[in-house]
């Protein structure tokens, strides 16, 4: 097969180094790529938004499956196109992909179907959100209704932080469009955890959970971030936690999406918050997290092209997915000043050395090669340093022993990845 990946992250080098393994795939390329994913696939000079663009080419190279790794192509109907075109594609249709693309549209399906989830109220006037915002209380959680590439989200402690929220993202617009709606809602106790489950349209099979560190700084501390690092499996997402997620959050989202006229093929990812065994829903993203998805891919130990083939023509029942025992742990280098203003250009090297180390693979999240082959930072998140070990305390070690080995004085990366699970050991 002629696979296609689409997008330029840290996840879609991690897809496209597991779709790489496949013996399925016969030839691999991807749109736009970076300067890992060119050591696996050929890059494609497109952006991950240029619909049309990256259906033209698909049917010029006659590409036989399509696999969609960022949200935004999905909310802007990428898939709708490709299968217009007569080309499989994973990921879900631009009705579906609402789940992400409206937190509004989210909640209301929450609500409608009975899934556990925070209290909510939707608005397109500053003032009313106020006032909600007001009457509910502090701590409190306010959102921009569409995309804001992870950013639009403040939980606020107190009643001003939040109304300074509302006037930043609905005043101000800093996430453009996106806030033109808000969503605010009681804000929920407890800890987080990402799962993963895989979808199409009728059955769904849980994959595996994940914990990523958010905050920029060790110890939690400091402004949110896209991801700073992530460890899978989850000690707090038990079986008996996967069994209630699976009951009260993934099937009915899957009935209640076919219900809608909507049917949902592709990853779901389930943002939870757990509190005293009980899990409760904050959000879904309709695609791979990122940094969830590089270890998610590192434990993974089916070849992951027949499951998202069956995702894309709806016959997952009877479907299994095998994984190792073994936890891993990915560490995120980013560029200094992130994930404020920062430097892009820096020149980055060590990498063959960091990804001698045992069980380490080096992904590329915002690299490219300069006019001398070099590579260098191109974006916040620069590399994902991702390791396997018998232990989350073994496979934290090795990622740390590889990042020492990167010489890169324009970046850095949290000490702690896996504090949580190793706290449980």
């Amino acid at each position: 097969m002629k696979i296609l990946v689409v997008g330029s992250g840290g996840r879609e080098h991690a897809l496209c180094w597991a779709i790489a393994r496949s013996p399925l795939c016969d030839e691999l390329f991807c749109a736009p790529g970076n300067a890992g994913i060119a050591e696996v696939a050929t890059l494609v000079p497109i952006g991950s938004e240029d619909v049309a663009a990256l259906v033209a080419f698909a049917k010029t190279r006659a590409i036989d499956f399509v696999v969609v790794g960022p949200e935004a192509p999905l909310v802007l109907g990428l898939v709708d196109r490709l299968e217009e075109a007569g080309i499989k594609a994973f990921g879900p249709h631009a009705n579906a992909a609402r789940l992400e693309g409206s937190k509004g549209f989210m909640k209301d399906i929450l609500a409608k179907y009975q899934i556990p989830t925070a209290a909510y109220g939707r608005f397109t006037d500053a003032g009313a959100a106020k006032a909600f915002i007001r009457a509910k209380g502090a701590p409190i959680v306010v959102k921009t209704d569409g995309l804001a590439a992870g950013k639009g989200v403040v939980v606020a402690t107190t009643v001003d932080e939040a109304l300074a929220a509302v006037d930043t993202m609905m005043g101000d617009k800093v996430f453009g469009a996106a806030g033109d709606e808000l969503v605010v809602e009681e804000f929920l106790a407890g800890e987080e955890a990402s799962f993963f489950a895989i979808v199409d349209g009728t059955t769904a099979l849980p994959l595996a959970a994940a914990q990523d560190h958010k905050r920029v700084g060790d110890g939690d501390t400091g402004p949110n971030t896209g991801g700073m690092g992530a460890y899978s499996p989850a000690p707090v997402v038990t079986p008996d936690i996967v069994a209630k997620v699976m009951e009260r959050c993934i099937l009915p989202t899957v009935r209640g999406m076919a219900a809608e006229g909507a049917p949902y093929r592709g990853v779901l990812f389930a943002g939870l918050m757990i509190d005293k065994g009980e899990p409760k829903l904050l959000e879904y993203n309709v695609r791979f997290g990122d940094p969830e998805c590089q270890v998610l891919m590192a434990r993974l130990t089916s070849d992951i092209v027949p499951l998202m083939l069956a995702s894309a023509e709806g016959r997952l029942a009877g479907e299994t997915v095998a994984w190792s025992n073994d936890p891993a742990l990915v560490v995120v280098m980013a560029a200094n000043g992130y994930p404020g203003p920062y430097q892009k250009g820096s020149v980055i090297g060590g990498l063959d050395k960091a990804a001698a180390v045992e069980g380490v693979q080096v992904l590329h999240a915002g690299t490219a090669r300069d006019g001398q082959g070099r590579v260098v930072a191109t974006g916040g998140r620069v590399l994902g340093v991702t390791a396997r070990g018998a232990t989350v305390a073994e496979a934290q070690a090795r990622a740390y022993q590889a990042v020492d080995r990167i010489d890169w004085p324009g970046g850095f990366c949290r000490r702690d990845i896996g504090w949580r699970a190793l706290d449980r050991s």
